[in-house]
């Protein structure tokens, strides 16, 4: 959705744009890229952008996990949702940065981790390449004509604040990028239906438990905090926690945060309250 509001807000200013997503797990939290192209003239590539301008990364977590500048042209722009500084975040090359804490916007004025319309704002602030106000014109049309005008506005205001709370500065690259591991299998070696053994890969074991390589924790905004005096040992939470992310350790419960996504049912269903979420 803020890949096609920030495509509404260009051809809001004359322009021609195109935008949409390209998903892997269809699910709440999961990384997912979405792309948008923006031209004077009219545009016919449809394909995926694999040397961008301007780079948005609606979650620091996966900087860790993934070079987000891969392909980025010289004198481009990076865009994170984070607390820290411009200077304080390495990607691996020196580049512009602009950081804006994209979450507490949203949990403030949105009441949700919803950051896709505050990096819309951080966007504009970084880049010029369209203005707020055209911003907040694209955010109406998209997400007002979804969601209801009422939460249009409250995204717009959203975008907004965040525009105005937006640092830019200059990132100097440090560490080095790894290259991220591909397998681009012909069809000889793929396997034969799902009910398959895990089988190793260029990029990793694939199959059943193949998750295990990824530390899918990093999608969490809210993580539990388990106060130890307040349990009871009743093992709710390990029953109902959807990622097995919980185990019973003696006398107390672990949670492996490597995995935990920050749901929240574990607090939910914890009948003494042993368990709750904070940011």
């Amino acid at each position: 959705m803020a890949a096609q509001a920030l495509a509404s807000a260009a051809h809001a200013e004359g322009g021609y744009a195109t935008a949409f997503p390209f998903f892997g797990a269809e699910r709440r939290g999961a990384p997912v890229l979405a792309f948008t192209r923006i031209d004077d003239k009219r545009i016919y590539r449809k394909t995926q952008v694999y040397e961008p301008d301007f780079v948005v990364v609606l979650d620091e977590g996966l900087l860790e996990t993934i070079n987000v500048v891969e392909g980025l042209r010289d004198g481009g722009i990076v865009v994170i949702n984070s607390a820290k500084k411009p200077e304080d975040i390495d990607v691996g090359m020196d580049v512009k940065i602009a950081t804006i804490d994209a979450t507490s916007v949203a949990l403030e004025i949105l009441k949700r981790p919803a950051t896709n319309s505050p990096i819309l704002g951080a966007f504009s602030k970084a880049t010029d390449l369209v203005k707020i106000e055209s911003i907040e014109k694209g955010i109406m049309q998209v997400f007002g004509d979804r969601l209801g005008p009422k939460i249009g506005e409250k995204n717009a205001k959203a975008a907004r604040a965040a525009y105005e709370k937006t640092v830019v500065g200059i990132s100097h690259g440090r560490r080095q990028l790894k290259a991220t591991a591909k397998w681009l299998p012909d069809v000889n070696e793929l396997p034969m239906g799902v009910a398959c053994e895990s089988i190793k890969t260029a990029a990793g074991p694939v199959g059943p438990g193949s998750f295990v390589e990824s530390k899918t924790g990093s999608w969490k905004v809210f993580r539990p905090e388990y106060d130890k005096e307040k349990c009871t040992m009743c093992n709710f939470c390990w029953f109902y926690c959807p990622e097995g992310c919980i185990y019973r350790k003696d006398d107390h419960m672990d949670f492996d945060m490597d995995y935990c996504k920050g749901c929240g049912i574990c607090a939910n269903e914890c009948p003494v309250e042993a368990i709750r979420m904070v940011r």
